[in-house]
């Protein structure tokens, strides 16, 4: 799996917990708790249903380390097993 698809899936579904969100682009840079609308307990949420999607475990020590939806993507990256 590619970064880019990592990206993709990762803004599907921060689109799908935050419908209001379809007009704002996302992108590696987008700081998630201050450019969103994406509070604590949202992004609890996201992070859950990502660790769901992708199969991998984040721990939660380091939730607070991810501040913008690259450092989300990184942090699933580095778990993904390699092909």
């Amino acid at each position: 799996m590619t970064r880019q698809d990592i990206l993709q899936k990762t803004k599907t579904v921060i689109y799908d917990c935050f419908p209001d969100m379809h007009d704002m682009e996302l992108n590696e840079d987008t700081v998630i708790n201050t450019e969103t609308a994406i509070d604590s307990m949202g992004f609890v949420l996201i992070i859950c249903k990502l660790e769901a999607l992708f199969d991998v475990r984040i721990p939660e020590r380091q939730w607070k380390k991810l501040s913008t939806l690259g450092d989300v993507v990184d942090a699933i990256e580095k778990r993904l097993p390699q092909a």
